[in-house]
């Protein structure tokens, strides 16, 4: 489990940090976005109080989000302490868990996820933004798909037969 609370911590950080910096230092806001890579990567201040794209955004209590995002951390907690996972799979839902955490304190501290990452290509124009965090929960999500054991069968990716 010590794999899984590094990499927790290490998307927990990431995140908040990356925050900070993009706001706070660089200073993008609703009036000041930054094109960095123009257009794959550019930062442009959001403010999501839904889920993922803003679904569940309009009437969704702030509480229930967060109970949600908890749920689901204590879910994994429990998945991976009852059911030992190689190194990947802990690092995965450290990741998971990690991401899940830092969005959780933007809720807490301002009543909604701040986003700045915007990434646009080949004509598309992009309107949605997300951040590190995000990033950290997609890939540790997909990563636990194919890298996370059945509970405790030893076999990746496909249910047992007859299940």
């Amino acid at each position: 489990m010590k794999l899984l609370w590094i990499s927790a911590a290490i998307a927990f950080v990431l995140d908040q940090v990356s925050k900070y910096l993009v706001i706070h230092v660089m200073g993008v806001s609703q009036f000041k976005p930054v094109d960095v890579l123009p257009p794959i990567l550019n930062f442009r201040y959001g403010e999501n109080r839904g889920i993922n794209f803003g679904l569940l955004g309009e009437g969704t209590s702030v509480w229930l989000l967060i109970a949600i995002a908890c749920a689901i951390c204590a879910s994994v907690l429990w998945w991976m302490w009852r059911h030992p996972q190689g190194a990947i799979a802990r690092i995965c839902a450290g990741m998971l868990i990690g991401g899940a955490l830092a969005n959780v304190l933007d809720r807490v501290l301002y009543g909604f996820v701040l986003d700045f990452l915007n990434m646009s290509c080949c004509g598309i124009d992009n309107p949605f933004v997300f951040n590190v965090a995000d990033i950290f929960i997609f890939a540790g999500a997909i990563g636990l798909v194919f890298f996370g054991k059945e509970g405790g069968s030893g076999k990746t990716g496909a249910r047992k037969k007859g299940a």
